[in-house]
């Protein structure tokens, strides 16, 4: 598509905040209007679309397009989205363990143990860390208490919330990020452990570092994202 408009402005209407292309104000591709929470986010996705060359590039939208995923999407499959996301820490990354090499093993310890401590801390939830292969069943009361969590967060941040933890593979850390505890550079770093111990070893491919590239790009947007809603601080 080309570009179809010469201005991008910002209009506060009651408590929430619409994109305007010459005027008119922006709706989601489901044509549900965009009306956005906070002044920030608003200005962040104007810059986007301000930004955009002779042809329109959603790739380089990635605000937009995470808001337009929380109302077009989101709302209308909130439950479906929540119980997603909650399954995640039903075989959430940081529990699953490796027994060799011992490089390896060390480095999860210590990069992955202190999240773990810091989710018993803060919401109280105990996780069951295993070396086996095979799943293994966590505590009925820690995912309902993780779940609780989840449910509280409204549309907008169920979105990017949803993005974080499909990408890290893990429950855990995304709510890390959701309370500021981790960085998205830290949460790439966490979840990319694995990988990043074999590259180091093997070296690395082409198709892999590319999907890592894109991966970590997404977490600092999802990230960005939530900290434009004023939901963690910057």
């Amino acid at each position: 598509m080309n570009r179809f408009f010469t201005t991008v402005s910002t209009k506060a209407e009651g408590d929430v905040y619409s994109v305007l292309l010459d005027g008119r104000a922006l709706k989601t591709p489901a044509k549900v209007p965009l009306h956005l929470p906070t002044k920030a986010l608003a200005e962040a996705i104007a810059d986007e679309w301000d930004r955009q060359p002779d042809k329109i590039i959603p790739a380089l939208m990635p605000l937009m397009q995470t808001a337009a995923t929380a109302i077009d999407r989101v709302a209308t499959q909130r439950e479906r989205v929540i119980e997603d996301i909650v399954a995640y820490g039903g075989s959430d990354l940081l529990c699953y363990r490796a027994t060799h090499p011992a490089s390896l093993v060390t480095r999860q310890i210590a990069a992955w143990d202190p999240v773990l401590e810091w989710i018993r801390g803060r919401h109280q939830v105990t996780l069951t860390v295993t070396n086996r292969i095979a799943h293994v069943p966590q505590p009925p009361e820690a995912l309902a208490k993780m779940a609780a969590v989840v449910a509280t967060q409204n549309n907008m941040t169920l979105a990017p919330l949803y993005n974080i933890t499909a990408l890290c593979g893990s429950l855990v850390v995304a709510l890390g990020v959701l309370d500021g505890r981790l960085t998205a550079e830290e949460a790439f770093e966490i979840s990319e452990l694995d990988e990043t111990h074999t590259m180091e070893f093997w070296g690395a491919d082409a198709e892999a570092v590319t999907r890592r590239k894109n991966n970590k790009e997404s977490l600092i947007a999802s990230t960005r994202f939530l900290q434009l809603c004023d939901i963690i601080i910057a």
